[in-house]
């Protein structure tokens, strides 16, 4: 039996665009001799709903997008296997179930629900979704299909260590003597993940004695990014047909008799830049834009948000401005312009000197007697914000913001000033990484100038001032985030593994708890680690933490 692996990129609520791809990829797949195409979980309303789950009038369009599908591959030689959202029993006390349709010939074989549902990090399915009872093996042609979605194959007893439910769904389904196992997907990206992903799968492949098939969702959906990746192991978990990550793509394979293939090695930093630009790319154009302004300060880090928005948008599509003020240096006007010319995108200055001295004067009767300190500094970054609003308000074109990660978690960022945007599409990356990707982009051809990446680190708002005079260099403090946000290690265990002064330590966690106001204020994270700002990290603003 051949099967498609049919990886699409689906928007939330495009029933109609969403339907068209799945029937367009089930056409192609047909023409390749496939008897069955599987699509990732929720493709047909798309992942993640959210609280659309909770109006009967989308579930209603759930339902009737299945009869839709029904009936326009209803001549095809091809059955479909795609997931969507489908209301619940009345009594279950929840909206919806998640689902997995398979339907041949215009008749649908099986309705199979989700059973183990996330509710960690970024997911929340316990709020919407009520789980399965019991799961059934489905036949197709004699074949006994073992059919699983996403988060019901990651609880496998001799994989993980910590298992985070009680029951293993898969041990049920095997009790029924399948064939093939095969995973619907809405798996997003961050750094190792495809590893994992593989790993837990092949190990699945091993203990049952049977071929593994996933199909995982590409595109990016708010801030979430989904590779695809999609895959297909043989009975001893030996990888026989891989999709392409970060683009739609189509895989026909016989689990039964297609050989092992070689697998290129993961790449995180190749990776990191594909799920900005396609997590870029997708939120403008899935939010009704085609268009993006970005602030040039001539640093790395607008210099690597730019590079990824013309690789998004195309270089036509994306306004650089420049932004002097009285302490920009005249090599960060250039550099900027040399970086617009290497992206072959649209570069304006307008300055800001004046309107600085409007603001300082207008202020200077209330500020009478007390020296400039950050206020005059936040001051210039205000205005900045203000300038590429104007922009975004005239030109239909959405503002990209360039902060780090490491400037988010430790406050080094002005609120409603260089915070201001529809995206922060470097939000996740620390500033090593950042120097990292850069030095990746840089790899054939200067796209980033050298001046830019030998540079020292500075905002430019007050004479030769540079980020280490508020913050530890990055060697530093990169690690000390990345520990204490993304794995919750204790000042002390940091010391530890780092052996870092121990007061050091202490006040970088005190400027990442003090700064979780700004954060919530923040625009919306584009997701490449384990855990981000954003959705996935829910702290409380009004607290006292002893550190």
């Amino acid at each position: 039996m051949k099967i498609a692996l049919a990886q699409i990129n689906p928007t939330v609520g495009d029933f109609t665009g969403n339907l068209e791809k799945i029937v367009a990829a089930a056409g192609r797949a047909a023409a390749q001799g496939a008897r069955l195409t599987v699509f990732s979980e929720l493709a047909l309303c798309g992942y993640p709903p959210a609280d659309f789950l909770e109006k009967p009038s989308f579930l209603a369009r759930c339902r009737s997008a299945v009869n839709e599908l029904a009936a326009a591959t209803r001549e095809l030689p091809t059955a479909v296997l795609a997931g969507v959202a489908l209301p619940a029993p009345p009594e279950s006390g929840k909206p919806a179930v998640n689902a997995a349709v398979l339907i041949d010939h215009g008749r649908l074989l099986l309705e199979q629900h989700k059973r183990l549902l996330p509710f960690y990090d970024v997911f929340d399915e316990q709020r919407y979704f009520q789980p399965a009872k019991t799961q059934k093996v489905v036949e197709l042609d004699s074949v006994r299909l073992a059919i699983s979605i996403c988060e019901d194959t990651w609880n496998d007893k001799n994989f993980w260590q910590r298992r985070l439910y009680s029951v293993d769904p898969m041990e049920e389904l095997m009790q029924q003597n399948p064939a093939i196992h095969i995973n619907l997907s809405s798996s997003p990206f961050w750094h190792g993940k495809r590893a994992v992903r593989r790993e837990m799968l092949a190990a699945i492949a091993r203990r049952d004695g049977i071929p593994v098939l996933i199909t995982n969702q590409v595109g990016g959906n708010d801030s979430l990014i989904f590779d695809g990746s999609s895959f297909a192991l043989d009975a001893r978990g030996e990888v026989i047909a891989q999709a392409d990550s970060f683009v739609e793509d189509l895989v026909v394979v016989d689990p039964f008799a297609a050989p092992p293939i070689t697998v290129a090695a993961d790449d995180d930093t190749e990776a990191a830049y594909r799920a900005l630009v396609l997590g870029t790319r997708d939120y403008i154009r899935k939010c009704g834009f085609r268009k993006a302004v970005v602030g040039l300060s001539g640093g790395i880090d607008s210099a690597l948000v730019a590079a990824i928005a013309v690789d998004a948008l195309g270089a036509e599509n994306v306004l650089g401005i420049g932004m002097p003020s009285p302490y920009s240096s005249a090599g960060s006007i250039d550099d900027s312009r040399h970086l617009a010319a290497n992206l072959g995108m649209c570069f304006e200055l307008i300055g800001i000197s004046g309107l600085f001295s409007e603001y300082t004067n207008a202020l200077e009767p209330l500020f009478a007697g007390l020296k400039p300190d950050t206020t005059e500094e936040n001051i210039q970054s205000r205005i900045r914000g203000g300038l590429l609003m104007a922009l975004s308000n005239k030109f239909n074109a959405l503002v990209l913001t360039t902060g780090n990660k490491s400037e988010m978690a430790v406050g080094y960022c002005t609120l409603y000033g260089d915070m201001v945007g529809a995206l922060a599409v470097i939000g996740d990356l620390v500033k090593t990484r950042v120097y990292a990707v850069c030095h990746w982009l840089n790899r054939e051809r200067e796209v980033i100038p050298a001046a830019i990446l030998e540079k020292p680190p500075s905002a430019e708002l007050r004479p030769d001032q540079k980020d280490t005079d508020s913050l530890p260099p990055y060697d530093v403090l990169d690690p000390i985030v990345e520990a204490y946000v993304e794995r919750y290690e204790t000042p002390e265990r940091i010391v530890a593994e780092h052996g870092f002064p121990l007061p050091l330590v202490q006040q970088v966690v005190r400027l990442i708890e003090r700064s979780e106001y700004k954060r919530q204020q923040a625009a919306p994270v584009l997701k490449v680690t384990s855990k981000s700002f954003g959705m996935g990290r829910r702290f409380p603003i009004a607290v006292k933490v002893q550190v």
